[in-house]
């Protein structure tokens, strides 16, 4: 493969920053990422190899309150600080090619989703899983707000329908959904640190379970019951659904994972709530992503896919609210 247009551009950013002199022994666009693209990239210097990943933007974003790239990476830095399991942030690039990026560590593990709930080799990992989610969630949730003052913390409602006005198009679905949550939603503790995408997908797991939390672009500060409940969304169970808590384990355990280090009492029914606006928040980002391949401002089978898939999460949103009544 090709190196990239920007190649050069980045091998005089990490000249000095990695100390002295850098040649680049390989780029390789990974899978996976709907707005952000990420590269492996091999760096030699003198001191030997340095394995980083390059996350660099994509053609648009998923949410209006995304993260610049530049607020990502001093999220991620203080993630890392606060004792977060992170790669280590190696430096904000600016722009490459006309497109933000910053280096990090890279880290080995499994990222798919699908193949960590089914690999046999990770059987291991999934029962680890649980308890160490919490544990993130805890750390994630104590990182001091003051230190990202760009944070957003608007009214996520607000926002939702907002979004959903941009289709242009009817979801009686998830208007219901939204109307549901308006009467119903708790909204009765302080609003925490958060990371807004705490799931798999964005966790890198090795053969002992949680390795890495990754993609912080959705950071913002919100109530912790927020990230607590998203894992739970049947998307985000990849075909395992008996299992709620990610397709890897049972919610009660995690929940009193988090309580016993945080001491936050967050009853299962509450979280109930907070998952059925998961399903919405999932269906109108699915929708609006596929508003970029439409618009012809993006054209991909994958952001059309996702429009498709908005109706998955329409009728689970249906069960949840017939359940809840």
């Amino acid at each position: 493969m090709s190196a990239p247009a920007w190649a050069g551009e980045l091998r005089e950013r990490l000249t000095g920053l990695l100390g002295g002199s850098v040649e680049l022994e390989g780029a390789v666009l990974l899978a996976g990422g709907a707005s952000k693209e990420a590269w492996a990239v091999d760096a030699r210097t003198a001191g030997g190899v340095e394995e980083l990943l390059v996350r660099r933007a994509g053609g648009g974003v998923i949410h209006a309150d995304t993260l610049s790239l530049e607020e990502e990476y001093r999220v991620l830095e203080a993630a890392w600080t606060a004792g977060v399991r992170v790669p280590r942030p190696v430096a904000y690039l600016g722009e490459l090619d006309g497109r933000e990026a910053f280096a990090m560590e890279r880290v080995e593990g499994e990222t798919i989703g699908r193949r960590i709930v089914q690999k046999p080799e990770l059987a291991r990992a999934r029962e680890a899983l649980p308890g160490q989610m919490a544990e993130e969630l805890a750390r994630i949730h104590a990182i001091p707000a003051a230190g990202l003052p760009f944070l957003p913390h608007a009214d996520l409602l607000v926002r939702l329908e907002g979004e959903l006005d941009t289709v242009e198009e009817p979801h009686p679905a998830l208007e219901l959904g939204l109307a549901w949550l308006r009467e119903r939603l708790p909204t009765r503790r302080a609003a925490l640190v958060s990371h807004g995408d705490f799931r798999l997908g964005n966790l890198v797991v090795g053969p002992e379970g949680l390795v890495a939390v990754l993609d912080w672009e959705f950071a913002h500060v919100a109530d912790p019951a927020e990230d607590l409940a998203w894992p739970l969304v049947r998307a985000w169970r990849f075909g395992v659904d008996a299992l709620r808590l990610g397709g890897v384990g049972e919610v009660e355990p995690y929940l009193e994972r988090y309580r016993d280090l945080t001491g936050r009492e967050i009853p299962l029914a509450e979280l109930e709530a907070w998952e059925i606006l998961g399903n919405v928040k999932w269906g109108v980002g699915a929708l609006t992503q596929a508003r970029r391949h439409l618009r012809g401002e993006e054209r991909s089978v994958e952001l059309a896919v996702l429009g498709r898939l908005a109706a998955e999460m329409e009728l689970e949103l249906l069960h949840l609210l017939e359940r809840a009544a």
